[in-house]
């Protein structure tokens, strides 16, 4: 009974100091977020972009698309100053859980992942996707645009919470998989992404 109790102990206690963690790391990202129109303008290119693809004529589709392009250039340029005043932090705390044990980035650099490096790395995949060098078509630009979109939201929760979490949150608000969100980003953006995932 004594062991039963201890391991209860143990877990209530694990779980309090994941939630204290939580709480400064959801706290941290939404201070940092508040000056910009980010989640704004990302739920009406969501919006215009599933308008979009689900548009029979393709003459209205392009209508809709071509609409979107100041609102795309603001939350690309929006993004790249976010990742640029987070870049300032210290290291200890921009650091996301990969797996949600407190303190396992003390036992392990690998266990965690920092988000500095993962908020430009983000920037650059939204700046890329607006710029479309490679001259997308407007359809497959708007997919991508939403893989990049979608993949950064994830980054954030994971950041803020845990990968489990962020990727439930996913298909509960765009019934999509991290695995789809992450094959519609560019293959730059996986590359980058990997990179710091990995590390």
């Amino acid at each position: 009974m004594e062991f039963f109790s201890l391991i209860l102990l143990l877990a209530a206690g694990i779980h309090w100091l994941n939630t204290q963690g939580q709480r400064k790391r959801t706290a941290l990202l939404a201070g940092h977020l508040r000056p910009y129109q980010i989640e704004k303008n990302m739920e009406q290119l969501t919006s215009a972009y599933m308008r979009a693809l689900g548009e029979k004529d393709p003459e209205r589709q392009q209508q809709i698309l071509q609409l979107q392009e100041t609102t795309e250039q603001q939350l690309a340029n929006d993004f790249q100053n976010l990742a640029r005043a987070f870049a300032k932090l210290p290291a200890p705390i921009t650091r996301g859980f990969k797996l949600a044990l407190p303190y396992i980035d003390q036992l392990s650099a690998k266990a965690s992942f920092d988000m500095r490096r993962m908020l430009e790395v983000h920037a650059q995949g939204l700046s890329l996707t607006v710029a479309n060098p490679l001259g997308l078509g407007l359809k497959e630009r708007a997919f991508q645009m939403m893989g990049e979109m979608f993949l950064m939201q994830h980054s954030c929760h994971w950041f803020c919470k845990s990968k489990t979490i962020a990727s439930a949150r996913m298909m509960a608000l765009h019934k999509t998989r991290y695995e789809q969100a992450l094959g519609a980003a560019s293959p730059e953006t996986r590359q980058a992404y990997w990179a710091v995932v990995q590390g």
